[in-house]
This record gives structure tokens, C-alpha cells and sequence, in this order.
């Protein structure tokens, strides 16, 4: 079980690379509990398990 993640988001894009999470992986809501930026640009999430995500849907309203 993990109690929380920390993401870290560098200002780089490289292209291709290995996936954050395996194939597999339930889907998790998560809540964001903190966010700061550090000096070098690098953005620090915290966010902790909500149990089963809700899904929306995305489009223009006319």
C-alpha cells in the first residue's frame, strides 16, 4: 500500500522513456496535499490515495 506519492516534474522534455506506473496499475483518484516549485524549476507534488476515481468528460460547450 503507499500512504503517498511525491512527484517531482522536471522542465525537460526527452521524448520517449519508461512509463511512471506499470501496466496493470488500478486506477486511484489522488488529492492533492502540497505543491511547491524549487529554485531550479523542479515542481514537487504531494498527493495521497482517494480511493476509486469519477470520471468526467472533456469537450467545447456550444
Amino acid at each position: 500500500l503507499i500512504d503517498e506519492y511525491r512527484l517531482l516534474v522536471y522542465p525537460v522534455v526527452l521524448g520517449r522513456g519508461r512509463r511512471l506506473f506499470a501496466d496493470g496499475t488500478l486506477p486511484t483518484a489522488l488529492k492533492l496535499t502540497g505543491s511547491r516549485t524549487t529554485s531550479a524549476g523542479v515542481a514537487v507534488h504531494t498527493y495521497v490515495p482517494q480511493g476509486r476515481p469519477t470520471y468526467g468528460t472533456i469537450g467545447t460547450e456550444p
